[in-house]
């Protein structure tokens, strides 16, 4: 198990953390499709139901299936997880 800093709960250690990029954003809704647990759209654009996540495979495959790639998914330390660079 990963050292967890300061101030940071042991158990966030094993969240993800959900981002969507509103500048990239089209509003397609295939993420909102794959994981209707984690993405919701608002006005247009998707947005996270979450910002940090217990990890979830619907997630990666809403990141990777996002055709603008606005979707980013990390893990605590901040190393991108989804979509793959």
């Amino acid at each position: 198990m990963a050292l967890v800093s300061a101030g940071r709960a042991a158990g966030d250690a094993a969240r993800w953390r959900v981002f969507v990029d509103p500048t990239r954003c089209i509003g397609s809704g295939i993420c909102a499709g794959a994981a209707p647990a984690h993405f919701v759209l608002v006005d247009g654009l998707s947005r996270p139901l979450g910002e940090r996540i217990t990890p979830a495979d619907e997630v990666l495959d809403a990141a990777e299936s996002c055709p603008m790639e606005a979707i980013i998914v990390s893990d605590a330390e901040g190393s991108r997880i989804a979509p793959e660079p």
